[in-house]
C-alpha cells in the first residue's frame, strides 16, 4: 500500500497547459502501474491515462490522445500527467492511483485494479 498525493491542478484558459504530479510515500512506485482518472459530478470516474510499472507501455483515452502525456520517474517515486491543449470538457477532479504491476498491459485502464488513490486535484478550464 502506498500513499499518493497529487499536485499541480488549478485554473487554466482554454488551450493552456498544466502538469499534474503524483508523489508516493510508504512504498516504492516501481512495482505499481499508475493511472490517472478524472471525475465530474454525476459521472463515473474514468481513466484518461495510465502507464505500466516500467514506463514502457501507456494508455490514453481517445479524447485526450495527442494532448496528454503520462510519464513516471521511479527514482523520484513520482508519476506525471502533462496536459496540453486543454478544453473546457477536461474540467474535472483528477486522481492518480496505483495498481500492483501486471505483465498484462491491456489491463492498464481497468479501474477495479487500482487500490491506492490520491485525494484528487481540481482542474478547471475556461475562457
Amino acid at each position: 500500500q502506498v500513499q499518493l498525493v497529487e499536485s499541480g491542478g488549478g485554473w487554466v484558459q482554454t488551450g493552456g497547459s498544466l502538469r499534474l504530479s503524483c508523489t508516493a510515500s510508504g512504498g516504492t512506485l516501481s512495482i505499481y502501474d499508475m493511472g490517472w482518472f478524472r471525475q465530474t459530478p454525476g459521472k463515473e470516474r474514468e481513466c484518461v491515462a495510465a502507464i505500466n510499472w516500467s514506463g514502457g507501455t501507456t494508455f490514453y483515452e481517445d479524447s485526450v490522445k495527442g494532448r496528454f502525456t503520462v510519464s513516471r520517474d521511479n527514482a523520484k517515486n513520482t508519476a506525471y500527467l502533462q496536459m496540453n491543449g486543454l478544453k473546457a470538457e477536461d474540467t474535472a477532479i483528477y486522481y492518480c492511483a496505483a495498481a500492483p504491476f501486471s505483465l498484462a498491459t491491456q489491463v492498464l485502464a481497468v479501474k477495479s485494479r487500482y487500490r491506492d488513490w490520491g485525494q484528487g486535484t481540481q482542474v478547471t478550464v475556461s475562457s
